[in-house]
């Protein structure tokens, strides 16, 4: 098998929804900033701040609070970034550097503080001048999927920015990331379809697009979304979502695997469709909101309610080398304390863009708003990831009855050079190669997973103050 694993590392290859969407980005100009934020979005985060609007206040808070949102983080780059078991593993470094540059990106947007724009960039343009190859075992194939589609979100926010070296970085992702991410949805390492869990498809699908997005190239885009809809792999919606139920709920295939990896693909499969709608494709709805259904089957599981859940049996191992199966018949033991920050954006984007009914999903936001973001979850790689601070980005007014029948447009925007308001601103536009290592949570492995609890409510936005308040005291007695 790690023979198998590691001739993979060198191969390469280049229903009915609630509105009709359009059939791809290819029917006209990619909107930008457009991912998991348009501009629309940043403005109405500048705006609502700067009022002081609850609970936007509240998840600004736990942004500022977070050490990696300061503008003096500095980037440390590495040639080779290795992830896996038996490779010299230097990933946390890339991780908490693709963070920083997120934050301080969003809060820039936010507060016009150029600083926080500056800052971004410089971790940006660090690593796209260093960086030339991921590496590993099969975990490799994680790093090219979460950290593609958050690199290539934190630059989307600074694309235009003074200084940033847009086409370099831009090079960065078509070499190094999306290569990886295209082999294994292609290819899956060389094993069995079905070996991989849903998170690992989800993780390359998501970074396949943002990709697509931040280079305007309408193929990835479409390959995603092809993928996302039809893909034989287990992360596609059908094989992640496979039983539809006559109460409304879906099951969700990783509930009989354990909930930190059910959480996991919950959030990339929001995040891909949140990149999608604003591109103008509307996966949300796609299947007769397939997702959305799967969503509040896990969203209800994992407050402690009961749901059905209809056995499947998966076949593992890889051609010629070794082969099995493994059955899951029940879903797993819960923590209703677990938290990780994906539940503000689904809530949103069902509840006040569609205006439908999701009283599990409603429930769930509430229990763990404010979210935060990476560093706020616990410290290893599964707290890095979601970008997070839904609460903050994604909560927003209920659109009027024909905004939550349109179908999805994206808005052309300028180049993310300016940010969006703000005091300052000016407005604008498990170790084997097929597995993982245990404690992270997209491995293909058994994993164990503490139940980190997110602080919530008032308790979180009175965490923050708290932070910040001994920051100050520790900057007066150091004279900073």
């Amino acid at each position: 098998m790690l023979k198998i694993a590691g001739a993979a590392a060198g191969a390469t290859v280049a229903g009915t929804a609630l509105a009709t969407p359009p059939a791809t980005a290819a029917d006209g100009a990619f909107a930008h900033p457009g991912m998991l934020h348009t501009r629309a979005d940043l403005q109405r985060m500048a705006t609502r701040v700067k009022a002081g609007a609850e609970p936007y206040t509240a998840g600004f808070t736990r942004l500022t609070a977070n050490r990696h949102a300061q503008s003096t983080w500095t980037a440390n780059p590495h040639a080779t970034v290795y992830r896996g078991s038996g490779t010299p593993e230097n990933y946390v470094t890339l991780y908490n550097d693709i963070h920083a540059a997120y934050q301080n990106a969003l809060r820039w947007h936010v507060t016009g503080i150029t600083a926080h724009a500056d800052t971004a960039r410089d971790i940006l343009n660090a690593w796209s001048a260093r960086l030339t190859r991921l590496d590993g075992s099969a975990d490799r194939f994680l790093a090219s999927g979460l950290y593609g589609y958050q690199f290539a979100n934190a630059a989307e926010l600074v694309r235009g920015h003074d200084g940033f070296e847009l086409a370099r970085f831009q090079k960065m992702m078509l070499d190094v990331f999306h290569p990886l991410s295209e082999d294994f949805l292609a290819r899956h390492n060389g094993s069995y379809i079905t070996n991989y869990w849903a998170n690992w498809d989800l993780t390359n699908i998501a970074s396949v697009l943002a990709i697509g997005i931040l280079c305007d190239d309408r193929a990835k885009v479409d390959r995603a979304v092809e993928y996302f809809k039809h893909g034989a792999g287990m992360g596609s919606v059908k094989n992640a979502i496979p039983v539809v139920y006559a109460d409304g709920l879906a099951e969700w295939v990783e509930a009989g695997r354990d909930q930190g990896h059910a959480l996991l693909g919950v959030g990339l499969m929001g995040t891909i469709c949140e990149m999608a709608w604003n591109q103008g494709i509307d996966l949300y709805g796609y299947d007769d909101s397939r997702f959305l259904k799967g969503a509040q089957y896990v969203a209800k599981w994992s407050l402690g309610g009961d749901v059905p859940y209809t056995s499947n049996t998966r076949k593992k191992g890889a051609p010629g080398i070794w082969s099995g199966s493994e059955t899951a018949s029940a879903a797993a033991a819960v923590d209703p304390a677990m938290a990780r920050p994906i539940w503000a954006m689904i809530t949103n984007h069902y509840t006040k863009r569609r205006g439908l009914d999701a009283p599990h999903l409603t429930k769930i936001a509430a229990r763990f708003a404010p979210e935060g973001g990476g560093g706020d979850y616990g410290p290893n790689s599964g707290g890095y990831d979601q970008l997070g601070f839904g609460t903050l980005a994604f909560t927003r007014p209920r659109a009027t009855a024909a905004e939550a029948t349109a179908s999805p447009t994206p808005t052309a925007g300028g180049s993310g050079a300016s940010p969006s308001g703000g005091a300052s601103a000016t407005p604008s536009s498990s170790a084997s190669p097929l597995g993982g290592k245990g404690g992270d949570l997209a491995a293909t492995g058994s994993s164990d997973l503490p139940a980190w609890t997110a602080a919530t409510g008032v308790a979180a936005l009175a965490g923050g103050l708290l932070l910040l308040r001994r920051r100050d005291r520790a900057r007066r007695d150091t004279g900073e």
